[in-house]
């Protein structure tokens, strides 16, 4: 398909005089169109397509259907239908009442130019361009940060079903792409244990008929990569997808011993999670885990405004695998928001976001204000709340010594680093003055104090913020930091955020930045109608009692 760029013309007269007679009051489809235009050129998305072939559907149209497909948590299939029904579709699109619309394997095919293009942000900058436009988004301002889980689409199993499956999901593939080759090297007994799809019901009970059924399993598989890499098999057949992952799977879950093959244990090499393939379906999708909640997929962080005298914008999406901690995000957002000129003076977000180093970092090299609860001191002596903690004791760094409540000096200050990798300072103090300092028992069980404190920056950065903690500045700032998870909330219930519709984290991503765009939409037309913004629910009981905790 080629792409012949056309004038955008205005909204033909008789769809105008339909909708305006259908829709006589607020409609966002028809104030979108009145107040922003189209939001999209076909200009945009030129370099998506080649200058010969059959002309394609107008490039700034399926963007803006597919926003509209995100607002109503649309299948392809509906949207299409949408185009062709959907009078203040019509009217938003340019469209004939009478126009037949397209296909819906178009809206597929526009998502993987966009893929290969590397232009997925368009959909999301397109509408962040027209609100800069008007005023609405600017930047130094007041934006805020969070995350919540994504399940990626594939069915979860556990290790031994995942196993089996993914042999099944090889044996299928080879069914198609070397039929005869693999008739030659299948073992009758293989049709009863992948012929259909794998499920723990049909699983042995019991740990010994689970184990063996796992060696008959990983016999299996290392029959079938045998049979691949024998010198007469097709070269070609190591290469497929499907047998990469069986070789990949059959690594992770089995290990040699004596020749024999067997099942891995935690205690036996499992690799993390991190690393481990959870399905043989969606290669990207992890298991993870936060708090209570687990799961297999992704995590999507959004980034939105939250300034009182303009709508609240997401204007940086996110999407990592489920395990990535959410302070290693923190930098991308930045580097995002700095690409797009939208860098706020102050960044809400909670305690995962934020780290002494990224409070350094977000000020020297950015200029603002990352705003967040710390972490806590989680050593006895903090717990207790009776002995001296590290925020007790003083530091001399042109000496490059400490000094205790008790007065006493530090004999030790050594460069190190800790458990999780960071940077810190090991001060320690003298045995003999800890052993006879009348404090001891309020300070350490050992025989003498040691304390682990970070770099001078990130030290003076994190005392810095946790002094902050306890102003009401930082509980006037902090407080507004809650309402993106109504905005999580809202993608979720209204837009389908929290299921991919797609596999591996492209997609997804991309799936992400369509419901961040139509989120936007949505928020514009509310801001154009003056809605007033949406309050915390609180459920009738709360409300009830309200009136008595107040009292008390």
């Amino acid at each position: 398909m080629s792409l012949r760029p056309q004038p955008l013309g205005a909204v033909p007269a008789e769809t105008a005089r339909v909708a305006r007679s259908a829709f006589p009051r607020d409609n966002t489809y028809l104030a979108l169109r009145d107040e922003l235009g189209t939001l999209f050129s076909d200009d945009d998305f030129a370099a998506l397509y080649p200058v010969r072939g059959r002309p394609a559907e107008a490039p700034w149209r399926l963007a803006l259907v597919t926003v509209f497909q995100f607002i109503e948590n649309l299948s392809d299939r509906q949207a299409a239908d949408a185009v062709r029904a959907r009078i203040d579709w019509k009217y938003a699109l340019g469209l004939d009442l009478t126009d037949p619309g397209f296909d819906s394997s178009v809206l597929c095919e526009f998502r993987s130019r966009l893929l290969a293009g590397s232009a997925e942000q368009c959909l999301l900058d397109a509408v962040l361009e027209c609100c800069r436009q008007r005023g609405w988004l600017k930047a130094r301002g007041r934006q805020r940060t969070d995350s919540t889980h994504v399940l990626a689409r594939v069915r979860v199993t556990n290790r031994l079903v995942c196993a089996q499956e993914t042999l099944r999901h090889a044996l299928n593939v080879l069914a198609v792409a070397a039929p005869d080759w693999l008739l030659a090297n299948s073992q009758p007994a293989w049709l009863q244990r992948y012929g259909r799809r794998c499920d723990e019901s049909r699983i042995p009970d019991g740990q010994e008929p689970r184990s063996a059924f796992a060696r008959v399993i990983g016999e299996d598989g290392r029959s079938l990569l045998a049979a691949i890499d024998a010198p007469d098999a097709p070269a070609w057949l190591g290469d497929l997808p499907a047998v990469l992952t069986l070789r990949l799977a059959w690594l992770q879950q089995f290990y040699q011993d004596g020749g024999e093959l067997r099942w891995r244990t935690q205690t036996e090499g499992t690799p993390p999670s991190s690393q481990f393939v959870s399905s043989p379906y969606d290669l990207e999708a992890r298991y993870a885990r936060k708090e209570t909640t687990t799961w297999v997929g992704y995590k999507v962080h959004l980034t939105e405004t939250c300034d009182d005298d303009a709508p609240h914008l997401i204007t940086h999406v996110e999407t990592t695998p489920g395990p990535v901690a959410d302070g290693d995000v923190t930098p991308a957002i930045h580097e995002g928001l700095e690409a797009k000129g939208l860098l706020p003076g102050k960044h809400l977000a909670d305690t995962g976001y934020v780290d002494a180093e990224l409070l350094v970092r977000s000020e020297q090299r950015y200029g603002l204000e990352l705003v967040g609860p710390t972490r806590a001191d989680y050593h006895w002596q903090a717990g207790a709340g009776q002995g001296f903690a590290a925020g007790d004791f003083s530091a001399d760094w042109q000496q490059k010594r400490m000094t205790c409540p008790e007065g006493r000096l530090s004999s030790a200050w050594s460069p190190a680093v800790d458990s999780s990798n960071n940077e810190v300072i090991k001060v320690k103090f003298s045995a003999k003055d800890c052993g006879v300092c009348p404090s001891k028992a309020k300070c350490t069980r050992a025989a003498r104090r040691t304390v682990s404190i970070r770099p001078r920056e990130r030290y003076e950065a994190l005392a810095a913020a946790r002094a902050r903690e306890t102003t009401e500045q930082f509980k006037e700032d902090y407080a507004k930091r809650a309402g993106v998870e109504g905005t999580i909330s809202q993608g979720v219930r209204a837009c389908g955020m929290r299921r991919s519709r797609y596999a591996g984290q492209a997609k997804t991503h991309l799936q992400h930045l369509a419901t961040a765009a139509a989120l936007n939409v949505l928020r514009i037309g509310d801001w154009l109608a003056e809605k007033p913004r949406e309050q915390t629910r609180t459920s009738a009981f709360a409300r009830l009692m309200a009136p008595l905790a107040t009292a008390a």
